[in-house]
């Protein structure tokens, strides 16, 4: 085990592989050490690196003597100096082994890769963290963004960390413990009466009289790369498998596309072999990508009406959506909406059985899950892997209302439930 005072992921020069950036619709190549925001036809760029000299010079040997966590996997990172990195302790998130849905279900192997670990308690962190990163390498001096939370509050962390300004925008029924967070942790933030999209349109329109760069999801090229750090993590942790099935909470899709990106990388250095099934998880009152792939289109249209409980879902438009749908159809998974009723039930009936909260997205996947394996479009003996991106202890929970009168006589079988 590597000693918990080893650092070196963090301040050692590692060598970069980057070699350019790539439009995602057309293929144009753009200078990589540029600032750079959508390409010159509004789509996603993509960090592209020298795959043959990465596989040269890093073994899966030497990366295991590595300290754990996020930036162990420099060579697959675009961040080219040590001293760019911006770091809040972004650890290896574990596998957790639902052995109750196991027993309920017949299931071989059911696992949650749980996110609620990582700094700010969500999956928002590694996206974050490379983006702020990037931002500092090439000079950036302010930040903008919209959230339904768990984003912002990563924003607002690490762009205190690396001493940039950042401003959030939320829908106003952004939960208030992740305004609250936003705000503590430095960030200037303003709750919006409209949904997320709104919400980008004031950051897009504040670019110019504000001067800041456009963090949103897909808007730059880099939170994709830390995201697919979770696809990293997960194939070391099967011992450079993958599992048989992805379960992932969809909404603007960065952690789809980017482990979908990292598994064809690993794939091309011939770290990886066969691929998983990937699945988009949404929620019936916001299912544009479920729209989109029951239809066989390669846009989705944009969700009126949007509405779920699973705020960081309830996405009505998505710059990424065919990069989504790509991922899905490539890998042969399927897009897949539960209702908020089957996503609270599944809130409550995992840490029954298994002891782990599930923060409402997480709990999509499960939901979706049990009703994938109803519907037959997966078997028992697939090996299942389900993302809890945030912890469920940010997230509203039932009251609780039992009360003890400590002067009166105890009633004995009215505790013991009898």
């Amino acid at each position: 085990m590597s000693d918990v005072t080893d650092f070196s992921n963090i301040t050692e020069d590692r060598p970069s592989f980057v070699t350019h950036l790539e439009c995602s619709a057309t293929g144009d190549h753009y200078e990589p050490d540029f600032l750079q925001g959508l390409s010159d036809t509004g789509k996603p760029l993509l960090v592209r690196y020298d795959l043959e000299a990465l596989a040269a010079a890093l073994d899966r040997e030497k990366l295991a003597s590595r300290p754990s966590g996020l930036w162990r996997y420099r060579e697959f990172l675009p961040v080219r100096r040590a001293s760019s990195i911006v770091s809040l302790g972004e650890t290896a998130t574990p596998l957790v082994r639902l052995k109750g849905t196991e027993v309920r279900t017949g299931s071989s192997l059911v696992v949650v890769k749980d996110e609620g670990r990582l700094p700010t308690g969500s999956f928002k962190a590694r996206g974050i963290a490379l983006a702020v990163a990037m931002a500092k390498e090439l000079g950036v001096e302010r930040l903008a963004m919209p959230t339904n939370g768990n984003a912002g509050a990563a924003l607002a962390a690490y762009g205190s960390r690396a001493g940039i300004d950042t401003f959030v925008f939320c829908p106003e029924d952004t939960p208030e413990v992740n305004v609250r967070e936003i705000a503590l942790q430095g960030a200037r933030v303003w709750r919006v009466n409209g949904l997320i999209n709104d919400c980008g349109r004031i950051v897009a329109e504040g670019a110019g009289p504000m001067g800041w760069f456009d963090v949103s999801t897909l808007k730059e090229p880099y939170r994709i790369e830390g995201k697919k750090t979770m696809g990293l993590e997960l194939v070391e942790q099967f011992g450079w498998q993958a599992p048989d099935v992805i379960f992932y909470p969809t909404g603007g899709g960065t952690g789809l596309i980017g482990m979908w990106k990292v598994f064809h990388e690993l794939k091309e250095i011939g770290w990886l072999g066969d691929l998983p099934r990937m699945v988009a998880v949404q929620a019936t009152g916001c299912a544009p990508i479920v729209r989109a792939w029951e239809t066989g289109a390669e846009h989705a249209e944009g969700w009126e009406n949007a509405s779920t409980l699973a705020s960081g879902i309830r996405v009505p438009v998505a710059i990424g959506d065919f990069l989504m749908l790509r991922a899905v159809r490539e890998s042969e998974g399927f897009a897949m909406a539960v209702t908020d009723e089957e996503i609270v039930a599944s809130q409550e009936q995992v840490p029954v059985d298994d002891g782990l909260l599930l923060c409402p997205e997480g709990a999509a996947t499960h939901a979706a899950y049990l009703q994938a394996l109803e519907a037959g479009l997966v078997d028992t003996s697939d090996r299942v892997v389900l993302f809890n991106c945030g912890s469920g202890l940010k997230y509203p929970m039932p009251p609780m209302e039992a009360n003890l009168d400590c002067q009166a006589p105890i009633d004995w079988s009215a505790i013991a439930g009898v």
